[in-house]
Parts: C-alpha cells; sequence; structure tokens
C-alpha cells in the first residue's frame, strides 16, 4: 500500500467522481482507478459501489477515516522535515474577519517580517464560520476569531484584543458636539449595523435590549470602510472597535466614546491542536503572545 493510493482513494472518496479526481490531482483518470483497483485487491474488499453514482461501502468509510489519520501523520512528518532542511522558510496563511482588515495585525506582521523575511504572510479574509472550517481542514494555518469564545477540542486559542467600541456620527449630526453618549440615548438612531452572520451584531442587539430599545437598522454589512461611507453620507451611525474609529482621517466623521456598554470587539487567535506547527507558524504565535503580554 502507498501513500498516494491512499491520496488517489481519498480525493475520489471526497469528489464522488474518479473523473473530478483525476482533475484536481492532475493524473490520468485510469491512473486513479488503477490504484483504487489496487487498494481494493489489497484489502480484499470493494471501497465503492460504481453505479450512476459512485457511492463508498461501509469499507470505503471505514478505509477513509483511516487514510485521513495516515495523510496527516505523513503531511506532519513531510512538513517537519522540511523545516530542519530550509529552517525559517515558508508561509503562513492567516483567516481574518473582514470588519477587521489588517488594522490590528499590523504591528505583528511588521515585527515578524523583520525578523523573518523569508517568510510569506498570506492574510485571507472570510468570516469566523468560515475561518474555523479552515483551520480545522489546514488550508488555514492560523484564525483570528471575533467574539465567538472558543471551546473545541480541536483547537489552541488565545486571546489577542479586547477592544470597546466607539460611536461614529456624522460632523453635522447634533451628537457630533458630544465626546460621549449612552447607548440608551440612542433609541431614535439609525443605525448601520454589521451583518447578522456576525456575532457583534448580536452582542450589539442583546445590549440595546438591556436598554430597552430595539435598534432601527437601516444597512447591514460586513466592511468597515462601507459603513464609514454610509455615516459619512448621514443615513445613520454605526459602532467600530475603538482601534478602528480613532484611526478615521475624515472630517466628515466624528468618534464618540460609548458609555453605559459592555459592547467590545473580542478578538482570539486559533491554531489547531495535536497538529505538528512548521516553525514559522509557532514563531509567529510566540510573538504574537509576547506582544499580547506586554
Amino acid at each position: 500500500m502507498e501513500i498516494r493510493h491512499l491520496e488517489y482513494f481519498s480525493e475520489v472518496a471526497k469528489q464522488l467522481s474518479f473523473t473530478k479526481a483525476a482533475s484536481i490531482l492532475h493524473v490520468s483518470q485510469p491512473s486513479i482507478s488503477k490504484a483504487v483497483k489496487h487498494l481494493e485487491d489489497e484489502l480484499g474488499v470493494p471501497l465503492f459501489y460504481r453505479s450512476k453514482q459512485l457511492e463508498l461501502t461501509d469499507a470505503g468509510k471505514a478505509v477513509l477515516v483511516n487514510a485521513k489519520h495516515v495523510l496527516s501523520a505523513f503531511r506532519n512528518l513531510t512538513s517537519e522535515l522540511s523545516d530542519l532542511t530550509e529552517l525559517k522558510k515558508g508561509e503562513i496563511k492567516i483567516g481574518i474577519p473582514p470588519i477587521i482588515g489588517a488594522a490590528f495585525f499590523s504591528k505583528l506582521i511588521s515585527q515578524f517580517k523583520e525578523l523573518y523575511p523569508m517568510v510569506e504572510i498570506i492574510l485571507t479574509e472570510v468570516g469566523s464560520k468560515r475561518i474555523k472550517i479552515g483551520v480545522e481542514d489546514g488550508s488555514l494555518d492560523i484564525g483570528l476569531i471575533c467574539n465567538t469564545p472558543v471551546h473545541h477540542d480541536n483547537f489552541e486559542s488565545v486571546q489577542v484584543i479586547n477592544d470597546p467600541l466607539v460611536l461614529i456620527v456624522n460632523s453635522s449630526h447634533p451628537l457630533a458636539k458630544c465626546t460621549e453618549v449612552n447607548l440608551a440615548d440612542l433609541e431614535e438612531e439609525s443605525f448601520i449595523l454589521y451583518r447578522e452572520d456576525f456575532t457583534l451584531y448580536d452582542r450589539i442587539i442583546d445590549e440595546c435590549a438591556q436598554k430597552g430599545f430595539s435598534p432601527s437598522i437601516v444597512c447591514q454589512s460586513s466592511q468597515k470602510d462601507f459603513m464609514i461611507e454610509m455615516v459619512e453620507a448621514k443615513l445613520g451611525v454605526a459602532l467600530l472597535p475603538g482601534k478602528i474609529a480613532n484611526a478615521i482621517h475624515n472630517e466628515a466623521i466624528k468618534p464618540l466614546t460609548l458609555t453605559h456598554s459592555n459592547v467590545s470587539l473580542e478578538l482570539g487567535m486559533i491554531w489547531k491542536r495535536n497538529k505538528y506547527l512548521p516553525f514559522a507558524v509557532k514563531e509567529f504565535i510566540k510573538l504574537a503572545k509576547s506582544i499580547i503580554e506586554k
């Protein structure tokens, strides 16, 4: 039995198609079919029902579970050997929520690149749910999760930031004359809010409910720049993390401290538990922890 045969079988099982698996693996379909047939002969059981729709047999399902463990262990081994021969090289794939962008990460990334200029950092903007999936399946090395407690046997985590939300209003808004505002005083305001699949959306709705009102939502977005533009257009007010709100250089926007509110952006960094971490990823986590502890 060869690792290559397990890779071919796993891809066929994932795609439920020899043709699609061959295309993805960039090998010929006969080679895929021959590898799977070799496995079946060696194990003495059929792995697929070959009808109009390809389907795993019970034996195939059992083999797939174990094949994933074998392939994961093999990838860990090759990664570790690669680190020994290519110390301090490689790449780090990081998932970040779109509402954050690189604003919170710029200092960390800058310091890391100074230490390890040969390491490539690849940032991908996706939601927290997809970030968890990416870290789980290995397509991401590290993920930043917003306001989502991580109680999962598959993840290690560390809190990066706890940043209270700040109200931003148009400079012509009556509230712009203030330096701070009570959340309860915003009952009559129109809100530009996060999308409902954002955990901050639920936190804000709950906080407003505790103050006795339900916010009037005129627009929802996942992009902070769009939310800022909507406030600039006088369509409503918005709540942004303080580090973002206070870094806005726009005379049409006025940030205000939000009082009597417990809503904040809680940013956690996660990575997969019990997985071999390449040198670059381990050093990135180590640097992040050292900056957090300062």
